[in-house]
């Protein structure tokens, strides 16, 4: 299994910021997600489900992302999700924002990747540290730079 947690401080309002987490900002922060559709409840609940599409290279990968916790207070939003991918690996991520003061926000971003099966477990072994950790850390720079253009 493989975790991370990580936070950065971002110049800008925390509604600035929590924008980018909703279905229609969904592909700025996550390009190579080619389709995100509501199929149960309301995107702002627990237990909101969503058909995604994921391109890698010239694979495209379906699943179903469940959200299971939502939080939208003035000074904090939280929003987790799950999802199986290639029926190998659960992915469980976290996205936190504390507001700060009025033009900084916290960004916290945390997740696990587990093995579901012998293959994934397999895969995570051989996978490197450092090229998951640099995945993180793009992620958190794009939310960065498009909180700070949008």
């Amino acid at each position: 299994m493989i975790q991370w947690k990580e936070e950065m401080i971002i110049e800008k309002n925390i509604e600035n910021v929590w924008r980018l987490f909703s279905d229609e900002n969904i592909k700025r922060i996550m390009p190579k997600v080619e389709e995100h559709i509501l199929i149960e409840k309301k995107e702002d609940e627990a237990g909101a489900k969503h058909k995604q599409t994921y391109r890698e290279g010239k694979r495209l990968e379906t699943y179903i992302v469940e959200t299971l916790a939502y939080e939208d207070l003035p000074d904090k939003k939280h929003k987790e999700q799950s999802f199986v991918l290639g029926k190998a690996f659960e992915i469980t991520l976290s996205f936190t924002l504390l507001k700060l003061d009025e033009t900084t926000t916290k960004f916290i971003y945390e997740g696990q990747n587990k093995g579901v099966n012998f293959v994934g477990r397999a895969m995570l072994k051989l996978g490197s540290e450092k090229s998951n950790n640099k995945v993180v850390h793009e992620f958190m720079e794009r939310v960065k730079t498009e909180a700070l253009t949008g």
